[in-house]
């Protein structure tokens, strides 16, 4: 028996498709007492992961020299919004050498050609 079977994916309409190398900002719903407020999360997605229960994908980021990863479901109803900053030019589909390299090392060349593409999708419209 598949869990398919039991319960639909619920895609969020908020993330776009994002692939490894990609730079993004997430906004999530946090909960803190009787408050709710959006938290940004800035970073690489180093990996995306799919599978039955609709899958994840994971952002890297560097505060104060630390590396600070984060997995976010792609059904989860706390995640707001997802903004594609940069499209990374990425030929793995795991980024995880990036966590061995700091500062300018850990950039990715951006893939311009994807972007160009719906920039003249939208002016022809």
């Amino acid at each position: 028996m598949d869990i398919r079977e039991l319960v639909e994916p619920k895609v969020n309409p908020g993330i776009p498709q994002i692939t490894p190398g990609d730079t993004v900002r997430v906004s999530v719903r946090t909960v803190e007492g009787d408050k709710e407020r959006l938290q940004h999360f800035q970073g690489m997605v180093i990996r995306t992961r799919k599978g039955v229960d609709g899958g994840c994908f994971t952002v890297r980021r560097v505060v104060y020299g630390i590396g600070v990863e984060r997995t976010f479901p792609f059904q989860s109803p706390l995640v707001q919004k997802v903004e594609v900053l940069r499209h990374g030019k990425a030929r793995r589909a795991k980024l995880y050498y990036m966590r061995q390299l700091s500062a300018k090392r850990a950039r990715l060349r951006e893939r311009r050609r994807k972007v160009v593409e719906q920039t003249e999708s939208s002016e022809e419209e």
